[in-house]
C-alpha cells in the first residue's frame, strides 16, 4: 500500500488473467473470466471479472457451407492428415450441399458434403462424403451429431457412402449396411500387353447427351449436375465407341500430384482397360482410382501395369439393400465422396 501526501490511499494491484471452467455437467458451457482494468467508484481503477461464455460442442449450430468456406474445408482436411484437395472440395460444394459446424476459435469443428441424384426436390439417391472432425474435437460425438443431422434432412431418400475402417463403426451404429467394397489403387501406369481393339477418343460437346444417357442407365439415377461439370473439373474426358455408339466413358481429374480416374463406366473389362490406357497416355502424373472389388480382372490388370493397392473402403447403404443400376458396367466412382 502507498500513500500520497493528501492521505488518500492508492492501491497498486497487479492485474492477472484468470480462466475458470464453469462446467457443472455434460453439455454445460465453459466460461473464460478476465479481469477488467478500469471501473469502480469515482473513476478509480478496480478489479472485476467479466465472464464470456464459450458454447459447448453440442450447442454449436450446424449450418450450410458455401464456396466462402473452401479454405476452411481444406484446412480441416489438412488437420486430419488428408491432402487439402481444394479442387475436389470446390467441385463438391458446387454440385452438392455442404454442412458444417463453426469453431468459435476459428475454422470448422466438422464438415461433410451430400450429393443428390434424380429429380430435383425428390432425389432417388443421396451420397455422403468428406465427413471430417477436427483432431482437437475428435471422439466427442461431433461426427455422430453431424451425421444424424444429415440423415434427418435427407428424409426417406436412400443413402450411400464409402467408409474407411475408422468410420465404419459410426455408420453401422446409425443404420448403414455394408453392401460392397472398393479397392484404392495408385501408381505410375506402364503400358503393355495386347491391344484391346476398342476405339477411344477425347469427348466433345456433342457427346454429352449420349454420356448422360449411358451414365443414368449404368448408375441407376440421373447425375446431370455432376456429369455436366466434368469438362471444367477434369483435365481429360474420353469416350469409347463402337460403330458410332458410345459404349463407355471416363475422366481424369487433378488431385494434388495425381490424376484420379473416375467415373469409369464401360461395356466390359476390355473397354475399361482401353479407357484407362488412353488416359494414361495423356498425362505424366501417377494415376489413382477406386475400383469395385468384384471387377477382379480389371484389378489384376491394373496392378500388373504399376498401380499398387493403397486401401480398401466399405461401400455402405441406408434405406436400400443395394445400389441401383448395373454394377457390371460401373467400374469406378467419380469420387468416393460423391459415388
Amino acid at each position: 500500500m502507498a500513500w500520497r501526501l493528501t492521505g488518500r490511499p492508492v492501491f497498486h494491484v497487479k492485474h492477472v488473467l484468470l480462466s475458470t471452467v464453469c462446467a457443472y455437467g455434460h453439455g454445460m458451457a465453459k466460461s473464460t473470466c478476465v479481469s477488467a482494468e478500469t471501473g469502480g467508484r469515482r473513476g478509480y481503477r478496480s478489479d472485476s471479472l467479466t465472464c464470456v461464455s464459450t458454447p459447448s460442442l453440442a450447442a454449436l449450430p450446424i449450418r450450410r457451407l458455401t464456396h466462402r468456406d473452401l479454405t476452411a474445408c481444406a484446412d480441416l482436411s489438412e488437420d486430419r492428415g488428408w491432402p487439402r484437395e481444394e479442387h475436389k472440395w470446390g467441385f463438391l460444394l458446387a454440385a452438392g450441399k455442404g454442412y458444417g459446424i463453426d469453431d468459435p476459435q476459428g475454422g470448422l469443428v466438422a464438415a461433410c458434403v451430400t450429393t443428390e441424384y434424380g429429380p430435383w426436390g425428390n432425389p432417388d439417391l443421396g451420397a455422403i462424403g468428406m465427413v471430417l472432425v477436427a483432431e482437437r474435437h475428435a471422439r466427442q460425438g461431433v461426427g455422430r451429431r453431424l451425421m444424424r443431422h444429415v440423415v434427418s434432412i435427407m428424409g426417406t431418400t436412400p443413402l450411400t457412402l464409402h467408409a474407411t475402417p475408422n468410420g465404419r463403426p459410426l455408420y453401422e451404429e446409425l443404420g448403414f449396411k455394408v453392401t460392397g467394397r472398393a479397392e484404392m489403387l495408385r501408381g505410375r501406369f506402364t503400358p503393355g500387353g495386347s491391344e484391346t481393339g476398342v476405339l477411344t477418343r477425347a469427348a466433345t460437346a456433342e457427346d454429352l447427351p449420349a454420356i448422360l444417357r449411358l451414365d443414368e442407365e449404368v448408375f441407376g439415377a440421373d447425375r446431370t449436375p455432376l456429369i455436366t461439370r466434368l469438362p471444367a473439373f477434369a483435365d481429360q474426358l474420353r469416350v469409347a465407341e463402337e460403330s458410332g455408339r458410345i459404349i463407355g466413358y471416363t475422366a481424369a481429374w487433378p488431385n494434388m500430384d495425381t490424376h484420379v480416374v473416375g467415373p469409369l463406366v464401360a461395356r466390359d473389362t476390355a473397354t475399361a482397360q482401353a479407357l484407362i490406357t488412353s488416359l494414361a497416355a495423356h498425362t505424366d502424373r501417377p494415376l489413382r482410382t477406386d475400383i469395385d472389388v468384384r471387377h477382379e480382372e480389371l484389378l489384376a490388370w491394373a496392378k500388373a501395369r504399376g498401380l499398387a493397392s493403397v486401401a480398401f473402403n466399405a461401400v455402405m447403404t441406408y434405406g436400400i439393400t443395394d445400389l441401383p443400376g448395373d454394377w457390371t458396367r460401373r467400374f469406378a466412382p467419380l469420387t468416393v465422396a460423391a459415388g
